[in-house]
């Protein structure tokens, strides 16, 4: 196998860069949001794209500690064929949400409601009792970032 062979066949198993924070704090929710403001700008996400994610992200983590007291946020860059992206998990084991729907409905503050609209993606699970999991994916293109070097800088990363 050729050394390009080599080199490629290494990256394409590389992972992508993951981060898990615990969220039993405040401080925590910042540093949530400190670290989807990273990740996404390593993507050469808009600055209006990285305000949108960083804002979801502590929005969801501040509803993990509001109603569970402690949970984990897990966000991690994604790749799909034509398009990059960063993925957002939150979860806990608190009370869960009796009615999802309504939950999910406009009301006061920002809420569920419109960080599902921030979002790309967007689904809630929850067992009341059991926890709640959020997951949210926002995408930018690959071209886009291809054509700002990212890529070189992206591989680096691997």
């Amino acid at each position: 196998m050729s050394p390009q062979a080599v080199a490629e066949a290494l990256e394409a198993a590389a992972p992508l860069p993951r981060v898990r924070i615990a969220i039993e704090s405040e401080a925590d929710v910042l540093l949530a949001g400190k670290h989807g403001r990273r990740l996404a700008s390593s993507l050469d996400f808009s600055p209006t794209d990285i305000t949108v994610i960083s804002t979801a992200i502590m929005e969801v983590a501040r509803n993990v500690l509001r109603y569970a007291r402690r949970g984990d946020l897990l966000l991690h860059l994604i790749e799909q064929p034509g398009r990059l992206g960063i993925a957002i998990m939150a979860r806990d084991k608190g009370p869960g949400i009796a009615d999802v729907s309504e939950a999910l409905r406009d009301g006061k503050g920002l809420g569920l409601a419109s960080v599902r609209r921030l979002m790309d993606e967007f689904r809630v699970r929850s067992e009341p009792g059991r926890g709640t999991t959020v997951t949210m994916r926002k995408w930018t293109r690959r071209r886009q970032v291809e054509r700002a070097g990212f890529r070189t800088e992206w591989q680096a990363l691997r």
